[in-house]
This record gives C-alpha cells, sequence and structure tokens, in this order.
C-alpha cells in the first residue's frame, strides 16, 4: 500500500455577520481535499491528511519521521508554514529547514508532488514563494518569481502529450475543463505529460533515487469544477501519479 503524506488544502474562514444592529464573528475550518482523499481511499492509497493550521508544527522535522511515507503531497501551502516552526517563529530558536529535509528525502528515493493553488508554486501575489528554494531545484519545472496564476474562468482542456507514461495510461487523452493553473517552465531533464494552453500542466522527473511530479492546477474547486472531479480520470490520474512516485507503477 502507498503512504502519502498530504499536507496543506485546508483553511479557516473567518466571517463577521451583520444582521441590523448586532455582528457577531464566527469561524469554520474547510477542508479543500475531501474529494481527492476519497478518491485515493477507493484505489487504496492510505493518506495522513495534515491541515494547514497543522502543518508548522507538525510536519515531520527528521528523514526518520518522512520514512514513514513513500509520497508527500504539497497542496495550497505556502513555503513559509514549512520553514517557520512556532519554536523558531515564537521562540527564537533554530529547527531543521523542512524545505532542505525534502530535498534530501527526495534524493534519497522519495516522492514528492506539487499541486497548483493559490499558495502553490508562487502563488497569488507570489506569497508561496517556492521560487529559489530546495523544492524548486527538485520539481520537473522553473517557478516564476512573481504570481503566477493563470485564470481561465472561461475553462481550458487539458491536453496528454506522452500517453505511454504511468502516470497518465489509460486516461482520456483530452481532459474535463479547469478554471486556472500556474504558469511554470519546464526543466531540460523533465518529463512532460500533458498541457494545457501551451503551458505545463503535467511534469515528472527523476532526482537520485526519487522522483518528483508538478500538477499545475488544483486537486479541488475553484480551479478543479465539478467536471473534472466526476471524471472517472481523476480517481485516476491521481492514484497513479502516487504509484509512479513511490515507484510501485505496473
Amino acid at each position: 500500500m502507498v503512504k502519502v503524506l498530504l499536507a496543506g488544502e485546508s483553511w479557516v474562514s473567518a466571517t463577521i455577520d451583520h444582521k441590523g444592529y448586532d455582528p457577531f464573528a464566527h469561524t469554520q475550518v474547510e477542508i479543500g481535499c475531501e474529494r481527492l482523499l476519497a478518491a485515493l481511499a477507493a484505489e487504496g492509497v492510505e493518506v495522513t491528511h495534515l491541515r494547514s493550521h497543522d502543518v508548522a508544527e507538525k510536519f515531520p522535522q527528521t528523514l526518520e519521521e518522512l520514512d514513514a511515507y513513500d509520497v508527500v503531497l504539497l497542496s495550497d501551502i505556502g513555503s513559509n508554514t514549512l520553514l517557520l516552526h512556532p519554536d523558531t517563529f515564537t521562540r527564537g530558536r533554530p529547527t531543521p529547514n523542512r524545505l532542505k529535509l525534502l530535498r534530501e528525502w527526495v534524493t534519497n528515493g522519495g516522492g514528492l508532488m506539487m499541486a497548483g493553488g493559490y499558495l502553490s508554486f508562487q502563488g497569488f501575489e507570489g506569497k508561496a514563494n517556492y521560487h529559489r528554494t530546495p523544492i524548486e531545484e527538485i520539481l520537473p519545472v522553473d517557478i516564476d518569481p512573481y504570481d503566477d496564476r493563470v485564470e481561465t474562468p472561461e475553462g481550458v482542456r487539458a491536453q496528454v502529450v506522452r500517453p505511454g507514461h504511468p502516470v497518465v495510461a489509460g486516461l482520456d487523452r483530452h481532459w474535463p475543463i479547469l478554471l486556472g493553473y500556474q504558469h511554470t517552465t519546464l526543466k531540460p531533464d523533465a518529463e512532460l505529460l500533458a498541457t494545457v494552453e501551451g503551458d505545463v500542466m503535467l511534469a515528472v522527473r527523476q532526482v537520485g533515487r526519487g522522483r518528483t511530479l508538478a500538477f499545475t492546477s488544483d486537486i479541488s474547486p475553484h480551479w478543479a469544477p465539478e467536471e473534472f472531479m466526476d471524471w472517472e480520470g481523476y480517481r485516476k490520474l491521481f492514484a497513479q501519479a502516487m504509484s509512479w512516485l513511490a515507484g510501485r507503477e505496473v
């Protein structure tokens, strides 16, 4: 069984409701990856979901802790959250650089996927900030140094360009619509598996003994609409991605 650590893909919404003279505030935790978690579970993939507000404190700090997993999936979680453990941010104490740790872990044989979103790659207003980090070094793509979003509210369709690769084997050549993605540039030693509007949609790379994968759109709304998540290929695509990253493709 492939074991995956999914970090991110949740948020806390804080709202103030005004009812005449009387306002009241309330908060709610939102989970964006519910459909993906269900899809991977149905394919026999074991996923541990580390919610965004827990990542800073609870994301692994050693290679031994990371070795409990085959694959790490970063989705909509900025680099600051991985870099700034509460011991560093609040107490001013040194802690491991988890971006460097992930680079070492992948080079030693781990699998890393980054999915797109407002806090992925460089992200909204550049706030994800993975440009010029150890994560960019190992991904299949180079990251723009500025806000890299390409919003496509009209809907655009990704196209498989290497159908024989295990990650996209058996999938439709043209996918259902997506409502946005991140602009990136393919690294020379990476493999391009799918494109969108002439840009990278899906790419993979061998890094030392490990593997990395970049999926430049979202695994959940708003960029991934119902048409994409209801597609039978949604479940197959991400299950095959996890298997390939873990080195267990058929």
